[in-house]
């Protein structure tokens, strides 16, 4: 059989701005899905017809990642503004993050996280880089900082400031372990309800971890 020479220009296509949604839908399971059949035809559903789609047996496998508020703002100790984008926590009190200020930091420099509410900033030390990403030392747990001083770092084609309503929205329903700066988005649209229906259907569920680094960004 010939085969015809792929490139990834193939790939290119046009997403019209307003199609991409910038809050989500208040039913997760109501969010649109698109089946391509065996045959190559396709036909719009929602996602909820998932459950249509699936035989006793099949096995789902979802990623129980849970996303952290890994976007942190400050200042430096020379009062220069910068923001942090945490990529790897990499111990207690380490972690790996990208940096955007005026002037890349210097190993030493202590840096002040702001509270969202006033209260007295956290404070982190820059240990050294590491190509693109800077090392550094919290006063106190990593994950600890995050959850009180980040913000949920929302992908690029969302336009809008990271808001209460998407702690609990950028996350799957069965997010478990803390450690992923991105959503495995394929796994958004999943209720409680759809799930134990899938569960009744016969189908087997396993879970596996992968935090999803910062490409996105």
């Amino acid at each position: 059989m010939e085969t015809k020479e792929q490139h990834l220009s193939d790939f290119d296509f046009e997403l019209p701005e307003s199609l991409i949604a910038q809050y989500p839908l208040k039913d997760r399971a109501a969010s649109r899905l698109l089946h391509v059949k065996p045959d190559g035809s396709v036909e719009d559903l929602h996602f909820r017809d998932i459950l249509n789609l699936l035989q006793p047996g099949d096995l789902l496998v979802f990623n129980n990642t849970k996303v952290i508020k890994a976007r942190l703002n400050g200042k430096k100790e020379t009062g220069g503004v910068f923001e942090a984008m945490t990529e790897r926590v990499t111990g207690t009190y380490e972690a790996i993050s990208m940096m955007r200020a005026s002037k890349a930091a210097k190993p030493g420099t202590i840096l002040y996280f702001d509270h969202p509410e006033g209260k007295e900033p956290a404070r982190a030390e820059v240990l050294g880089r590491e190509g693109e990403f800077f090392r550094l030392k919290f006063d106190r747990p990593v994950l600890e900082v995050l959850d009180e001083y980040g913000k949920v770092p929302l992908p690029p084609y969302i336009q809008h400031a990271a808001e209460k309503s998407d702690e609990s929205r950028y996350q799957t329903v069965y997010a478990k372990y803390p450690g992923a700066v991105a959503a495995p988005t394929a796994g958004l649209h999943f209720t409680d309800e759809l799930l134990q229906q899938i569960r009744d259907k016969g189908c087997e569920e396993v879970f596996v971890t992968l935090h999803v680094g910062a490409g996105t960004f």
